[in-house]
């Protein structure tokens, strides 16, 4: 897996804080950080990178709605042209700081509801792969959406996260709520698991869906997320030496 775990990150704004950052950024290998729309501020975001490089991390961008106040999770009725500009103008300000530390954009991954709306908006798709395309990274996706598809059809490299600690309804749709309540870490690391070597999971109904899942997100705001992340990382863990040994068998 090319984006083994990421974490979303860098969701506080002056002087208030969401989430253990520094807790969760042990036990993954990416980060999204919050680009100042939803969440974060230009110091926010440059900490947030310096620490990626204190840890050695990818740092992707968190491009979001601008709505601090609904934390980016509220639809907003807007134009592709607005979406495709909001995009880039997030994304230009990460790279700033990037650039400055001389560290790669890694990867890209639309924030909550503007994610969600491009689920089923086509228009809104398109604006967020008109933002994203000049940067020429991937570009971390909701399964089965037509944002998805626009990648496809233009090119765009592309992979499929897999929340570790969401639900996904029976089409599976990751279920994006507004305020993450905590979750079984040991029920979440199963689950990534169960995506990664079986294909599917189980709704929210209790059915059981196809999924794929490239990539395991985890939330640094979602209560017992260090504990969480921890778990999820560990599972990957064990699967990393799993294929290490079938490869081993092959030699």
């Amino acid at each position: 897996m090319k984006f083994p775990v990421n974490c979303d990150m860098a969701e506080g704004y002056g002087i208030y804080r969401s989430g253990d950052d520094e807790g969760c950024i042990r036990f993954v290998s990416h980060i999204n950080v919050a680009c100042g729309f939803h969440a974060s501020d230009p110091s926010i975001m440059w900490n947030t990178v310096r620490m990626a490089r204190k840890y050695g991390v990818g740092v992707g961008a968190h491009p979001g709605l601008p709505d601090r106040e609904g934390f980016g999770r509220r639809a907003i009725k807007i134009s592709r042209a607005e979406a495709a500009a909001m995009t880039l103008y997030q994304i230009g300000a990460l790279k700033a700081f990037l650039d400055y530390e001389r560290m790669p954009l890694t990867h890209i991954k639309p924030h909550g509801a503007l994610h969600g709306m491009a689920v089923t908006d086509r228009q809104i798709a398109l604006g967020l792969a008109d933002g994203c395309e000049r940067f020429g990274v991937p570009i971390l996706v909701i399964g089965n959406s037509e944002f998805e598809n626009v990648c496809n059809e233009r090119g765009l490299e592309n992979y499929r996260e897999f929340c570790a600690d969401l639900e996904y309804d029976d089409d599976g749709i990751v279920i994006i709520t507004a305020v993450h309540d905590a979750v079984d870490p040991q029920r979440s690391a199963r689950r990534c698991m169960r995506a990664i070597r079986e294909g599917v999971t189980e709704s929210a109904s209790g059915r059981t869906i196809p999924i794929r899942a490239d990539s395991i997100t985890v939330h640094a705001d979602t209560p017992n997320a260090v504990v969480v992340a921890e778990a999820v990382w560990d599972g990957m863990a064990e699967i990393r030496a799993a294929g290490a040994m079938v490869r081993n068998l092959h030699n």
